[in-house]
Formats: C-alpha cells, structure tokens, sequence
C-alpha cells in the first residue's frame, strides 16, 4: 500500500453487549484518508463517529475487519501512535497546575519534551498569554485551545480532531479554522475532523465523510458533492410552458414567476438551450449551490432536521 493513504479502514464493524443489549456501533466501514489533506467526518449524535476514531488510535479494538495506518494495521503496533496526535471527546487536564505545566508534563511523559515547541505552540493556539494560570480559571474554549497544543507536542503526521470548536466564540472558531489549515498547507500534516459545524466543515475540509447509524452513506471531494447538485432559478415567459419543457428530464417547480430546477451546475446550457428553442423568453438565470448541511440532511434522511 502506498504511503500517501494515511488511514485505511478496512470494513470495520463494532459491536457493543449481548442477546437484546446488542449494539451495533460500526457496521462494516471502509475508507481511505490520502496525505496533506483535511478530511471531514460526519455524522449526527449516535452515529458511530467516536467508535470508528476510538478504533483507529487503538483505543478499543473492532469486532470485525481492520484499521491501519500508513500501511500498517494499528492493532498492538504502538509506535504508530508516535505518528499520531489527537484531541478526542474534550481535553483534560490538571486543574491545579497551569496550563504551561500540563503541557510540559506531558511532553515528558511522551518523550517529546522541547521547551521552545511548548512555547511556539502555545503561541499558535492564541494561549501564550494565559500560559502561566491555573486551568481551573480556563474557560471551554481555552482548555479546547490548550488540548490543540497538547495534540501537537510531538509534532504528529496525523492529527485527529474531535470537535475542536467546542466552546469557542465565532473569532475562537475562525482562528482554529485557518489554524487547521495551516496544518496542512504549511506544515503538511493530514487531519482527521469530526464537527457537527457544517458550515466549519465546509469552509475548511477537502474530502467528507459521511456516516449514519454506523454505515458510510456518503464520501468525496467536497466541491465535487456540492457542485453535483444545485438548485437553478430561472425567471421565464410563459410559467406553465417552461414547467412542462423541463419535468420530463429534471424535478422542477414553479414558484411565483420562476423555475426552480434540481440539476448540476453544468446541466444550466442545456436547460437555458432547451427553452430558447421553444421561444421561451429568459429573464434571470441564478445558480444556487447546495450546502452542506443540505447533502448531510439528504444523506442522512433527516429532511426535517
């Protein structure tokens, strides 16, 4: 296997419990996650999405199939996770010591201690100036900002991110944003994200993933999903004509004097070619690209979320 797959989950399945106590948390999941990227991974509460990140650090083990990373199974291969930093389900910490000590206890304890790293990644993360305070005094978001440098300490290939944005205000957000993709375009990490933003999500992934009650039900290029369906507005003359034109070959309705029609971005010269032979007069031609909380509620069947 080449080394740009960084991630290779190779139909993973993880049950929970016995007889009528039996949950399946993961049903046979496979994907690849390639280097220098940041993939997105999404799912709504329940979905199986800290399963399947608890399986590929080797935190738990998967009843079924097998993960790897770098091209090699992570189960009971515990110099991979030297490649590895996460910030999973909230960072911990002493509350009694500073946030400076945390980090460079462990450091330590990882063998990656350099006083001048804990320094510069504290600067990153926007904590230097609050460095030396007790954590008790820390805020949710400023523990999050402090968990982003604790993930880093031993300068990982692979960071895995789970709800880094929790407790952070909109700035806090933007900053970890950019923060993310400076990982990847200046430090060429691959990042591994799980968010319920989806806006976040969209501004700054390069590939998704989708998963609902433990089954992948949507992954690619997130422009290439996005630009797949759109919602093209058209203001015509005659209403009634048009609508009749174009229903045979894309879902349209009409909505006062326009056309909403379900088709990709690339599917609008045929369309506008199509009314212009039947002497339909075209007023306004609007192309809306769907978002992504739109693909994830389609994907997931939540229509009415």
């Amino acid at each position: 296997m080449p080394d740009s797959t960084v991630v290779r989950l190779d139909n993973i399945s993880k049950t929970f419990g016995r007889g009528r106590k039996r949950v399946e948390a993961v049903r046979q999941l496979s994907l690849n996650v390639e280097a220098g990227q940041v993939f997105g991974f999404l799912g709504p509460n329940g979905a199986g999405k800290s399963t399947t990140i608890r399986m590929m650090m080797d935190l738990i083990r998967p009843s079924r199939g097998e993960v790897y990373l770098y091209g090699r199974p992570v189960k009971s291969n515990y110099q991979l996770m030297r490649r590895v930093g996460a910030l999973v389900e909230g960072a911990a910490f002493y509350n009694f010591l500073t946030g400076r000590k945390n980090l460079e206890i462990l450091a330590r304890t990882g063998d990656c201690y350099d006083p001048v790293r804990v320094q510069r990644l504290l600067e990153q993360v926007g904590m230097a100036d609050r460095a030396d305070r007790k954590v008790q005094g820390y805020s949710t978001g400023m523990k999050q900002r402090l968990g982003l440098a604790a993930a880093l300490l031993n300068d990982p290939d692979l960071v895995i991110l789970d709800e880094p944005t929790n407790g952070l205000d909109p700035a806090g957000i933007q900053d970890v944003r950019h923060f993310i993709r400076d990982l990847v375009k200046k430090q060429e990490k691959t990042v591994f994200l799980s968010s319920h933003l989806l806006s976040e999500v969209e501004q700054v992934c390069d590939q998704v993933g989708i998963i609902n009650n433990g089954r992948l039900v949507q992954t690619g290029n997130v422009t290439e999903l996005l630009s797949a369906q759109s919602i093209i507005r058209l203001e015509v003359m005659p209403l009634d004509r048009s609508l009749g034109l174009l229903l045979p070959a894309w879902p349209t309705t009409a909505n006062g004097r326009w056309l909403e029609v379900q088709a990709p971005r690339d599917a609008v010269p045929t369309i506008v070619n199509q009314l212009v032979a039947a002497e339909v007069q075209i007023f306004q031609v609007m192309v809306q690209q769907q978002s992504l909380e739109t693909l994830f509620l389609a994907a997931t069947g939540d229509a009415n979320a």
